[in-house]
């Protein structure tokens, strides 16, 4: 019998949810999102949509009332209201393993606890403390917010002995911690997904380029030796053992200079780096998650063409509404998310040109999309 499924959030990655669930009737007859914005991306999809905060306890009671599951495309839904209606609704990821992740500090003890290597860090609950673990950590050093902060915006790259009380008092006495900045050559993430069965897939390593903190491309597969991609792809699958729940993960990781593997970030949803697998892949990650969550055998995940991601964002001299944005290629795959008005470094859509040719040429790839991007203008 199909299912109502709710999701908590309701921008791109509950887009394509959305997308995903509609070509799946017999399992999924209709999806409800939760979403502070009015005709939210996931609602021109078809999705009933409640207007609420994503964090308000009435609206999340609202959604599990017409909701036979739920899951999540952010981070910021309210874990204990949710915990409080396990034994009444079917919650996948778990609650718990989403109040371990909405908290860096209470994610990296978890990571520790599970003999998951990640960079060393530290609790900062004052400004003398900082003083002290900056001394122990030496520079630079990143202090971060431990909650609600995302690419990048709750992050400071500490240098100098100068920028500590500068960078401290920037957090507004938010929760903090510290981390050990990670000399790192690459950036990479696996997708990796476990279904109420206790299945473990994981996606090809993918290599992430990052532009002031976001993701701006992703290349997949990432050039990277076997003993990289042999690492990240065993990690991720420890990771995905010891998390409670079901659903697609998106695990962010670091490759050191002398090829360790370290995690950085686990977002406990479908990602940005995994929007390859729209085209890439036999399965899409938005496939399996609701794969994942509804107990269904889990896709395959091999890798049909080598593929390279770009997000499309709004220029840093634009705000406004802009005309439709059209690519018309056969190697190219353009998305854009409903959203109809530009700001700086907002996510409007992505494109993904994918190697029709099966040449493998990864280099030609990002040619390509140099090409595309740069094609692409804002207007009124």
């Amino acid at each position: 019998m199909a299912k109502i499924l709710g999701v908590i959030g309701g921008g791109q990655l509950g887009l394509m949810l959305t997308e995903a669930a509609n070509q799946m009737p017999e399992y999924i007859s209709q999806v409800v999102v939760l979403d502070p914005t009015p005709n939210c991306p996931a609602s021109q999809a078809g999705a009933e949509q409640i207007i609420a905060d994503f964090k308000e306890e009435n609206a999340i009671l609202e959604l599990a009332e017409k909701s036979d599951i739920i899951t999540y495309e952010i981070e910021s839904g309210n874990s204990d209201v949710l915990k409080k209606l396990e034994n009444k609704s079917i919650i996948n990821p778990s609650p718990d393993t989403l109040k371990i992740i909405q908290d860096k500090l209470e994610q990296k003890k978890f990571l520790l606890k599970n003999k998951i290597p990640i960079a060393e860090f530290a609790e900062v609950n004052n400004l003398d403390e900082l003083k002290k673990i900056i001394k122990d950590f030496g520079l630079p050093s990143l202090l971060k917010v431990r909650k609600d902060a995302y690419d990048g915006r709750g992050n400071y790259k500490i240098s100098s002995i100068d920028e500590i009380s500068k960078a401290y008092m920037s957090f507004s006495n938010k929760p903090l911690m510290l981390e050990k900045f990670v000399d790192f050559k690459m950036e990479i993430s696996v997708i990796a997904s476990r279904n109420t069965n206790g299945e473990i897939a994981t996606y090809p390593v993918v290599e992430n380029i990052h532009e002031e903190n976001i993701l701006r491309m992703t290349i997949a597969p990432a050039r990277v030796p076997d003993i990289v991609r042999n690492r990240a792809e065993s990690i991720a699958h420890k990771t995905m053992e010891v998390l409670k729940g079901a659903g697609v993960f998106g695990i962010e990781m670091f490759v050191t200079n002398n090829d360790e593997v370290l995690i950085n970030e686990i977002a406990p949803r479908v990602h940005n780096s995994g929007h390859h697998t729209l085209q890439s892949s036999k399965t899409s990650q938005f496939e399996q998650h609701l794969r994942a969550i509804l107990g269904l055998e889990l896709g395959s995940t091999e890798l049909i063409h080598h593929t390279v991601m770009y997000n499309v964002l709004g220029p840093s001299n634009f705000h406004g509404k802009y005309k439709p944005i059209m690519i018309d290629a056969n190697d190219v795959f353009l998305k854009m998310y409903g959203k109809e008005i530009s700001k700086p470094k907002r996510k409007l859509g992505h494109f993904n040109v994918v190697d029709t040719d099966d040449s493998k040429n990864t280099e030609k790839l990002i040619a390509r999309v140099n090409e595309i991007k740069n094609s692409i203008s804002f207007q009124n």
